[in-house]
């Protein structure tokens, strides 16, 4: 591979500025606070870092609210911390992605300010306005990803406007060619800066139907207990408020900005239900577009052979070419330690078979801080709670905060070496154990498995960029796959029982543990 096609095969790390490390201690993790910690990501063996946003934004969604797309909010820091920081990871050999969010603004974004004084200013229409139906009501039936109407009435222009997520987050118009090519000369901004990538958030949310059609009902909305079934929007068949196929026109110019930079990757990210594959195949195919896509498939609580196979071989050639960038956690779902462990279960151990599948998949993947500690999702109490989302559907859905506490980084220091001070979510009980410190030169630990897995993956060529072809296994606990190329091959078992399993082969028999796995390489 060329060094531009870095990231076929790379390692993501992500990094939630808020809860990685604070170095002024305010409570707030901070950009010198990641920069001091890039040795321990670099430790891993990783390839890229991903930070979600750290611009300045009022943070009523924790900074996916931007008020100044090219400025670091005073939480975070300054614009020299961040020189310094790219400097630093460029210096241990790690790629820095950022997070972009270009779907939406904070309602305080100056675009926003003018675009709501009146419909006659210059940025009238940089946001999306309509009017209200003859008795009032709102344009349509869309709904906000957080619960309720997708439109907020707004006295000053006597319109309603729409908002996929925060009322407080206003979606942009990009049928309007100048929002476009502002949001595409922000993105230009960082990648002077020497950024080498960007995440896009909500990257299908970019245009709207012009016509405001309403969307039919969805044939189902999730499973009991899950947010899609406390949260209406669920509910509704999304074919009008996102996905809209104008969508690949903005992509392909943003791709074309990026080939000024050889090596700068679009990495976006795929909300779409029961359409994420189609959505993605879309967006990544060809040279034009997304370099790769990852979608929230492998985010539920099904753990089995079956449902693997399933959503690997429905992304088709996007899986195949290697676009399909493969997450098992982030900051918006609950941590897969406790999301795939039940009861009796050794948490390590599903930890380690996670991690070892996750990088021998076909394609760049995603890890979330504290996965290679292998963290169980946090029990907070309400008041704790800072997540909007949380705070809203509790108790039926407890928000994202519990996927998004402070690292423990010493078991016995206050607050587990975060910060000195009162962390903005308090740090649980049952981190502290699993602590930096605690699992360091511990060969058995969750983060010797993460570091020997990611050092499979790099010097094993056949899991970086070999084809990948499913065998059947015979058993319906045991995942099969070869990957391969012309030097080597690979035969990849993963036995998701409770107990010990044989697989057989055409020419061999393996026995798999409880839970684990086995990779037999060949040289061809």
């Amino acid at each position: 591979m060329t060094d531009a096609d870095w990231w076929r095969g790379a390692v993501i790390y992500q990094v939630y500025p808020r809860s990685f490390q604070d170095s002024n201690d305010d409570g707030v993790g901070d950009l010198n606070g990641i920069t001091h910690r890039l040795p321990h990501i670099a430790s891993l063996g990783v390839d890229a870092v991903w930070i979600s946003p750290f611009f300045q934004s009022p943070m009523a969604d924790m900074g996916y609210d931007v008020s100044d797309y090219r400025a670091v909010d005073p939480l975070f820091g300054t614009l020299a911390d961040f020189d310094r920081l790219i400097e630093t990871a460029h210096g241990l050999g790690l790629k820095i992605i950022i997070d972009q969010v270009l779907s939406h603004s904070s309602d305080q974004h100056p675009w926003f300010v003018e675009s709501r004084a009146s419909n006659a200013a210059p940025k009238s229409d940089w946001y999306v306005w309509a009017d209200a139906k003859p008795d009032g009501t709102a344009p349509n039936n869309w709904l906000s990803v957080f619960g309720g109407p997708a439109w907020e009435w707004d006295g000053v222009r006597m319109q309603y406007y729409m908002h996929s997520f925060l009322a407080s987050q206003p979606d942009l118009n990009l049928h309007n060619r100048d929002v476009q090519d502002e949001l595409l000369d922000t993105i230009r901004f960082w990648l002077d800066r020497g950024v080498d990538g960007f995440r896009l958030d909500a990257c299908n949310h970019y245009f709207h139907d012009l016509e405001l059609r309403d969307n039919p009902p969805a044939a189902a909305h999730g499973d009991k207990g899950s947010v899609q079934a406390t949260n209406p929007y669920g509910f509704q068949e999304h074919l009008h408020d996102k996905t809209q196929p104008e969508n690949l026109a903005f992509l392909a110019r943003l791709r074309a900005l990026l080939g000024d930079y050889p090596g700068a990757i679009a990495l976006g990210e795929v909300g779409d239900e029961e359409r994420s594959a189609a959505t993605v195949q879309a967006y990544t195919a060809g040279d034009g577009h997304l370099h790769c896509s990852y979608t929230f498939d492998l985010f539920g609580t099904a753990f089995d052979p079956a449902h693997f196979r399933r959503i690997f071989t429905a992304f088709g050639s996007a899986s195949e070419g290697g676009a399909v960038c493969w997450s098992i956690s982030n900051h918006d779902v609950m941590r897969y330690v406790s999301r795939w462990t039940k009861a009796g279960d050794d948490p390590k151990a599903i930890a380690r078979l996670a991690i070892n599948l996750l990088v021998s998949l076909r394609g760049p993947v995603c890890l979330y801080q504290g996965e290679e500690l292998g963290l169980p999702e946090a029990e907070l109490a309400f008041e704790d709670l800072r997540d909007p989302y949380g705070i809203r559907f509790w108790p039926a859905f407890k928000g994202r905060d519990g996927c998004r506490t402070p690292m423990p980084w010493q078991g016995d220091a206050p607050h587990a070496g975060f910060s000195a001070a009162k962390p903005w979510l308090p740090v649980p009980a049952d981190h502290l154990p699993l602590a930096l410190d605690r699992q360091e030169g511990d060969g058995a630990s969750v983060l010797a498995a993460y570091r020997e897995a990611i050092d499979q993956r790099k010097r094993h060529p056949a899991l970086v960029n070999g084809t990948l072809t499913f065998l059947e296994s015979g058993d319906a606990d045991i995942l099969a796959f070869v990957r391969a190329t012309p030097q080597e091959r690979l035969l990849c078992l993963f036995n998701f029982a409770r107990e010990e399993r044989t697989w057989e082969g055409e020419d061999d028999v393996v026995e798999l543990p409880p839970l684990g796995f086995v990779r037999e390489v060949t040289e061809l």
